[in-house]
């Protein structure tokens, strides 16, 4: 019983999004342009081939999962009639299928009807060989996913799965259309721009046109299940600038709506505010600013081995002792403090909520600055200190470049960090590069974070949802990237360790809610322990929009966008 009540603590019964009860809205397209600002322009709109949030909070205004979460964490419907669950049986009592049965009458953007087979399709698509998918995570474990009839879908798994919802929920896992992408599967996946760039879908947008990098405009979907939604005609997805300008565009000037991710100093946002022109929102969901730590070799000379477990482990950061030092010389509160004020909280964890999955198991090393107990661990592994105060050790010199994307908080942590590691004989040069292009996936890029040709780079990143097995499952050996793969892929650190693998085994496995927990904190202590990263600030999710917008509902744990088929304009 305490794995059937687990199970449907997750679920919320109700009609789909789309129906949700709100404030009466009048004919759809009454509010003129929509205009949202994202600091960190769109680069693709298909998720699969990208891991950048902005790319997956464009998207979400176009394509929809099958359900998704809310802004309480709940799962709940959005193209299906209700959540499958073992009470209505939806999912089987030996938990290795789930059944969704879809709407009727829903038709894609392009007039076409949308079915089970555009399901199935997402499946294949993800899952082909060479395709690179870079949400594969999501179908781990899914053995067929079959089409029952017209509206219906059964996802059966390879082993039982108390937590079936990983497949087709939340915003990195959203259906596209098999029509339209049925000869981009595999190899051919990032070859298809017309598709990657305006997919059709069943959301309550549709692309008119995506400028790479800058701009995305929107027109209302004529074919929205809603007739009375959007409220809006058109929308303007604005990219490129930074997060001040940002902020200042929407709090101040009110020249855009909704701005998202407003990274600033906490001090200039509350003076932005008091214009009085917008507000800002925020709430706490699982997003981490972290180090990542590049496990193999980035140097050019290897040409096409760089950072490439192919071209081996780095020479360096392979030592523990080198990655646990660099973890225990940073001063977190610090970085909370000269960057996120009340909405940061200092880390070790990867996994930082919700509460039950919270771990203090690294604590003791990691939470508190020791730069004397990181000299000390580096002393006794032999690293030397030179003439210049960096260490070494046969020939090997503690010297590395650390990279980010450009944003003044973030150029903030980068000087700061340097000095603590300074500190304790490491010597960094700090490299900056444009949002977009570092967030962008762009597989000819050599900037990107899934390339990492880089010694440690930061960014922050989260999962779908409260449940963490699908995040998680992202550092197994399966999801390196890689030349062979476009450099997609969700293990970016290159960390291999058979025995993490087989814990993420075990958590697909475990039923209960308890030992699922534990599980998941022993995954999390197990990333920082070993330095696959170096978790510095949980951070709240924090955006702003001009006072005149209704309807936003801030949402850490799906896109931010997920309702933007309810916003409307107040005057």
């Amino acid at each position: 019983m305490k794995m059937r009540r687990w199970i449907t603590r997750f679920v919320v019964a109700g009609t789909a999004l789309g129906a949700a009860a709100g404030p009466a809205f009048g004919e759809r397209g009454s509010d003129g342009d929509l205009k949202i600002l994202y600091w960190q322009a769109v680069s693709i709109m298909n998720p699969y081939l990208s891991s950048g949030t902005k790319d997956m909070h464009a998207a979400s205004m176009v394509i929809e999962p099958l359900a998704r979460f809310d802004e309480t964490g709940n799962i709940v419907p959005t193209l299906v009639s209700e959540i499958p669950s073992l009470e209505n049986g939806g999912i089987s009592e030996d938990l290795t299928t789930i059944t969704w049965r879809i709407l009727p009458d829903l038709r894609w953007s392009d007039g076409t009807d949308f079915t089970a087979e555009d399901v199935v399709f997402t499946w294949q698509y993800c899952t082909a060989p060479d395709g690179g998918c870079a949400q594969r995570s999501q179908f781990t474990d899914v053995a067929a996913v079959e089409a029952v009839d017209p509206l219906t879908v059964r996802v059966t798994f390879s082993v039982p799965k108390p937590y079936p919802f990983g497949p087709f929920v939340g915003m990195s896992s959203p259906i596209i259309q098999k029509a339209q992408f049925e000869s981009c599967v595999g190899a051919r996946a990032p070859e298809c721009t017309e598709a990657n760039f305006g997919p059709h879908g069943t959301g309550p947008f549709k692309v008119r046109e995506l400028r790479a990098n800058d701009v995305v405009l929107f027109d209302a979907n004529q074919y929205y299940r809603d007739p009375a939604k959007p409220a809006f005609a058109t929308a303007t997805l604005k990219g490129g600038g930074d997060a001040t300008s940002a902020a200042r565009a929407v709090l101040e000037s009110g020249e855009f709506d909704y701005g998202w991710n407003l990274m600033i100093e906490p001090e200039v946002l509350a003076t932005m505010e008091q214009a009085g022109r917008g507000t800002l929102v925020s709430s706490f969901g699982s997003l981490v600013e972290r180090i990542v730590i590049n496990w193999t070799n980035p140097d050019p000379a290897l040409g096409s081995l760089r950072s490439t477990r192919e071209g081996g482990e780095h020479p360096f950061l392979s030592d523990p002792a080198v990655r646990r030092a660099l973890s225990m010389a940073i001063d977190r509160d610090l970085l909370v403090d000269i960057g996120f004020g009340e909405a940061g909280q200092a880390t070790c964890n990867i996994v930082p909520a919700p509460e039950i999955n919270r771990s203090t198991g690294n604590d003791d090393w990691c939470l508190t600055a020791d730069i004397e107990g990181a000299n000390a661990l580096l002393d006794e592994a032999g690293w030397v200190p030179g003439p210049d105060g960096i260490r070494a050790k046969d020939g090997v010199r503690l010297s590395m470049l650390y990279q980010t994307s450009t944003n003044s908080v973030r150029q903030s942590m980068q000087a700061i960090i340097k000095d603590m590691w300074s500190a304790i004989g490491v010597d960094a040069e700090l490299r900056d590069v444009s949002s977009s292009v570092f967030f962008g996936g762009d597989p000819g890029s050599p900037d990107t974070f899934q390339k990492f040709f880089a010694d440690v780079e930061m960014y922050a990143n989260n999962f779908d949802g409260t449940d963490a097995e699908s995040y998680l499952a992202e550092w197994t050996c399966a999801l390196i990237p890689s030349p062979e793969t476009g450099w997609r892929g969700q293990n970016i650190p290159r960390y291999c360790n058979p025995e993490y693998d087989a814990l993420v085994a075990k958590l697909g496995e475990t039923a209960e809610e308890q030992p699922r927990a534990e599980i998941v904190k022993q995954l999390n202590d197990m990333l920082t322990a070993d330095g696959a990263h170096i978790p510095l600030v949980h951070r709240g999710d924090l955006s702003g929009h001009v006072n005149t917008l209704a309807g936003v509902r801030m949402n850490s744990w799906d896109s931010q966008l997920w309702n933007v088929a309810d916003w409307y304009r107040t005057e």
